[in-house]
């Protein structure tokens, strides 16, 4: 994965009903070592990783990058959404497309953060890098992420076997302007 081109980074923040997406700042840390060490989170990624390992390795600042956005929630993070550019990813229809992410803390699930945060993510992506497609992969077991998928407009290009489970690959087309 790498960057996702000639895009102006950061952004302002984005601002939505509830929810503020920003760049990742030192009060996140402790929230990003819960997010990568959490069971529930890593149910479909491959498991968690070890807490002690992340206190040594996530810097006092966490990264930043372009497509990486910090999900605040009246002043805390809750969440995480990335949007990275697939170049390596290895399945055909995906290379090379912008990637949608996203990770949020078992707390934060069911109130519809992560739909509206995506769409937030989303619709920012539309302006800046507009005509683009974005996939999603997913385990398709993950009936949660299944839904968002849909809501957030994906439709299936195919499902393969990696990682042990059958994943999902979906592909959303760029919003088209009406003016």
């Amino acid at each position: 994965m790498t960057d996702l081109g000639p895009v102006a980074w950061p952004p302002a923040p984005i601002k939505t009903e509830r929810l503020v997406l920003r760049e990742p700042e030192a009060r996140d840390r402790a929230a990003f070592i819960e997010l990568l060490a959490s069971p529930e989170v890593h149910t479909y990624l491959g498991g968690p990783r070890p807490r002690d390992e992340l206190e040594r390795e996530v810097p006092e600042v966490p990264e930043r990058w372009p497509g990486s956005f910090v999900v605040d929630l009246d002043g805390a993070m809750i969440g995480q959404v990335l949007l990275r550019r697939a170049t390596e990813h290895h399945r055909p229809a995906a290379a090379g497309k912008a990637d949608l992410g996203y990770l949020f803390l078992p707390w934060a699930w069911g109130f519809g953060y992560a739909a509206e945060a995506c769409a937030a993510a989303l619709g920012w992506f539309d302006g800046v890098l507009p005509g683009e497609l974005v996939v999603l992969t997913t385990q398709s077991a993950n009936a949660g992420s299944m839904r968002l998928a849909a809501k957030l407009g994906f439709t299936e290009v195919e499902r393969f076997h990696a990682w042990d489970a059958e994943q999902w690959l979906g592909l959303r087309s760029p919003a088209t302007s009406c003016d």
